[in-house]
């Protein structure tokens, strides 16, 4: 109560810039919190559906026989790398088959499956990590728009003093409480974004190595089973 207390007092007592620097505070954090929880709930789906999804396709005897269509993983971002390039090799198979070898492709083929792997993995790791930069900029910024509503604060307060020739700490007090709630305000956006932000780009590090991890395996399987056993 006593903190709830002074926090309203400081607000009442701060100027009208360091009421606009608190609102921009506000904002930053109410765009904060919601990738906070939009991230939070895509990464939990995106980690659990990967092992299930690595899971079926280690069971899966071929390659391109997991649904693609409306199937369960839909959005999984192992999946979307799975679901492009196995439409590319079905469409590789037809136009670009290895000589006296049927139903596999030749060597260049297999290299524009591969592109499309690291081009789809690539475009899943990009997926990841949109948003992010609304989290790093409430950690960096925070802060500083916090400190630049007290620093303003401050100086308005002592220019006050200085004309009225009244430099007592019943005078100063007021207007060094009004300027320091911007700063508080900007820690308070800025540490909590900085746990999120630190935990979410462990948890998207580790997707993106088991994308890669999941595309070279992929692309070994492909070129064991569909490429032409004399350019293979």
């Amino acid at each position: 109560m006593l903190a709830s207390g002074a926090l309203q007092f400081a607000f009442e007592k701060a100027t009208t810039e360091g009421k606009i620097t608190i609102g921009a505070l506000v904002v930053l954090s109410f765009l904060s919190w919601t990738v906070i929880v939009t991230k939070a709930r895509q990464l939990y789906l995106a980690v659990k559906l990967t092992r299930k999804f690595i899971v079926a396709f280690d069971a899966a005897s071929n390659p391109l026989e997991l649904p693609r269509a409306n199937g369960p993983f839909d959005g999984v971002p192992a999946f979307e790398v799975y679901r492009r390039a196995a439409n590319e090799v079905e469409r590789l198979l037809k136009m670009a088959p290895a000589a006296n070898d049927p139903g596999r492709m030749n060597a260049p083929a297999f290299e524009a499956v591969k592109a499309a792997l690291e081009e789809s993995a690539g475009a899943e790791a990009i997926a990841l990590e949109r948003g992010m930069i609304v989290l790093s900029t409430a950690v960096a910024g925070g802060p500083f728009i916090g400190l630049l509503g007290t620093v303003w604060g401050v100086m308005e307060t002592f220019a006050g003093i200085a004309h009225a020739n009244a430099a007592t700490l019943t005078a100063m007090a007021p207007g060094v409480a009004g300027a320091l709630i911007a700063t508080v305000v900007g820690l308070l956006v800025a540490i909590p974004a900085m746990f999120a932000y630190n935990f979410m780009v462990t948890a998207i590090r580790n997707l993106t190595q088991e994308l890669d991890a999941f595309a070279t395996r992929y692309a070994a399987q492909i070129s064991l089973l569909y490429v032409g056993r004399a350019t293979a």
